[in-house]
């Protein structure tokens, strides 16, 4: 059963974000730790929460398809038929390669790529319009599944987070993640987006 999460949680969401926190939150998948990519120390916290190399790029959240265009990304006809497809918003993140000579945000400095997805979780679409993009990743110790439930999860952190927002219990399987930028794309996690529609999506069929 899930909780409800009024909007004035989520108002405190979005300040604990801009304000340089840390946010365990619900997505439409499994539970997120999400940081604004504007407050470096609190992306360094993230990783010190899962315990990654910080050498690891994090994947970004956004409210709508506008928002990636504005990270200066190469959304290219593979990238499009996706964007334009059922599983967005939804369980489906895409790795972009960027623009040659575009404008991008100075946090995207030296990527190559950016892993994006819009969740279909209303509230949580509503925060990011709010935020701007947000650094996103599974609530989960680095190389271990992600728990289905808060105590599971905190349990597993190796630092606490500044805010959780309770949604219940959900997923413990991610997104399926595609990377656009090689032709063909590249399927590069299976998750809750079965590969066969990916590829009945992106062949046109």
């Amino acid at each position: 059963m899930t909780t409800v999460i009024t909007q004035d949680r989520m108002d405190e969401a979005a300040d604990v974000l801009l304000g340089g926190g840390v946010a365990l939150v619900p997505t439409d998948t499994v539970y997120g730790l999400a940081a604004s990519p504007l407050t470096p120390a609190a992306v360094d916290r993230i990783f010190v929460m899962k315990g990654r190399p910080g050498s690891k790029s994090l994947p970004v959240m956004v409210g709508d398809p506008g928002a990636i265009a504005a990270l200066g990304v190469d959304i290219n006809e593979s990238a499009r038929r996706l964007l334009d497809s059922e599983l967005v918003p939804g369980p489906l993140t895409i790795a972009f390669g960027f623009r040659e000579g575009a404008l991008r945000p100075a946090w995207l400095d030296g990527r190559e790529e950016v892993a994006v997805r819009i969740p279909a979780h209303e509230l949580l679409r509503g925060l990011l319009r709010r935020t701007g993009p947000l650094l996103v990743t599974s609530a989960n110790r680095s190389g271990e599944p992600t728990g289905e439930n808060l105590e599971a999860i905190l349990a597993s952190l190796l630092q606490a987070p500044d805010l959780v927002l309770d949604g219940g219990q959900l997923s413990s399987t991610p997104s399926t993640l595609v990377n656009c930028r090689p032709v063909p794309p590249v399927v590069e996690r299976v998750g809750a987006a079965a590969p066969e529609t990916v590829e009945r999506i992106l062949h046109g069929a």
